[in-house]
C-alpha cells in the first residue's frame, strides 16, 4: 500500500505534468487518509480549476480554508473563481506541459513580470503553461491571448529589444507561468534567431551557469555573444533606413504604373 509521502510526491508530479485527472485522483486519496491536509486541499482545487471545475474547486478551497483561514493563497484563489464565476468563464485549457517547458536556457529565455495588466476577468481565465502572443505597437509590445485578450505591456526595456530583434527576423514564443489577478509571469523563449543577429544572444546570458541536463540538444554550450546597447541602437538605425528604401522604392513603383497607364 502506498504510504502518504509517496501519494504526496505522484500528486506533485502530475501537477508538474499538467496532469490533472490523475492529480485529483491522488489528492483526494490523500485526503482519504488524512482529512487535515492542507497542502492536499490547495493542490485539489487548483487542479479543478485547470480542469474548468468551478464548483469542484471553491469547495476544495472552502474546506482548506477551515484548516487554515488566514490563508493568502486560499483568499487569492477564491477571489479569482469569483471573478470567473461573474463573468461566467472558465481558465483556458492547456495541453501537457513538459517538466522542462520553464528550463531556463542562458541567452534564449527570459521570465518577465508584464506591466499595465488587464482586466481582472481576463486575467483569472489564464493558465500556466498557456500560449500567449506578442503584439508590436509603435513603441511598445504588448502581450494578447488567442483570443486577442489583452493581457499586459512588456517593460519598455524589453519591449525595445525585442521589437528590434523581431524585425532583424527572429521569433520568440510565450507562455504564462504564473497568472494573479494583479500580476502576470511570461516565458520568453526565442525559437528562430534573425540572420542579422545570428551571433547575439537575444537576453543576458549567465557565465555561471551550469547543467548536465541535455534535452533534444538544446542545452548545450553557445558561442554567442550579449547584443551591447550601442549594438542594438546600430541595428535599430540600419532597420529603420531599410524600412525607408523599401517606402520609397514602393512610391516609385507606384508613380511608375501610373505612368504605364
Amino acid at each position: 500500500m502506498e504510504n502518504l509521502q509517496e501519494l504526496e510526491q505522484q500528486a506533485i508530479n502530475a501537477a508538474i505534468n499538467n496532469q490533472w485527472d490523475d492529480a485529483i485522483k491522488l489528492n483526494e486519496k490523500i485526503i482519504k487518509k488524512d482529512k487535515k491536509n492542507l497542502d492536499a486541499y490547495l493542490r485539489l482545487g487548483f487542479a479543478f480549476m485547470q480542469k474548468g471545475n468551478l464548483k469542484k474547486a471553491k469547495q476544495s478551497y472552502n474546506k482548506a480554508k477551515k484548516i487554515q483561514p488566514e490563508n493568502y493563497i486560499i483568499e487569492k484563489n477564491l477571489e479569482k473563481i469569483k471573478v470567473l464565476e461573474a463573468k461566467k468563464n472558465k481558465p483556458y485549457s492547456t495541453s501537457t506541459l513538459s517538466p522542462y517547458a520553464f528550463l531556463d536556457i542562458p541567452g534564449k529565455t527570459k521570465s518577465v513580470n508584464l506591466v499595465n495588466c488587464g482586466q481582472k476577468n481576463v486575467l483569472a481565465g489564464l493558465s500556466i503553461g498557456q500560449e500567449v502572443f506578442l503584439n508590436l505597437k509603435k513603441r511598445k509590445i504588448e502581450v494578447r491571448t488567442k483570443n486577442k485578450e489583452y493581457i499586459g505591456y512588456l517593460p519598455d526595456d524589453i519591449s525595445k529589444r525585442l521589437t528590434i530583434l523581431i524585425k532583424a527576423g527572429s521569433f520568440f514564443k510565450c507562455y504564462i507561468k504564473e497568472a494573479e489577478l494583479k500580476e502576470v509571469v511570461i516565458f520568453i523563449k526565442e525559437e528562430i534567431r534573425g540572420k542579422k543577429v545570428n551571433r547575439y544572444a537575444p537576453f543576458p546570458i549567465n557565465n555561471n551557469f551550469t547543467s548536465n541536463i541535455n534535452i533534444n540538444d538544446e542545452v548545450q554550450e553557445s558561442d554567442s555573444e550579449e547584443i551591447s546597447d550601442s549594438d542594438l541602437e546600430k541595428l535599430a538605425e540600419s532597420i529603420i533606413n531599410e524600412e525607408k528604401e523599401e517606402y520609397i522604392d514602393y512610391e516609385i513603383n507606384e508613380e511608375n504604373e501610373e505612368t504605364e497607364d
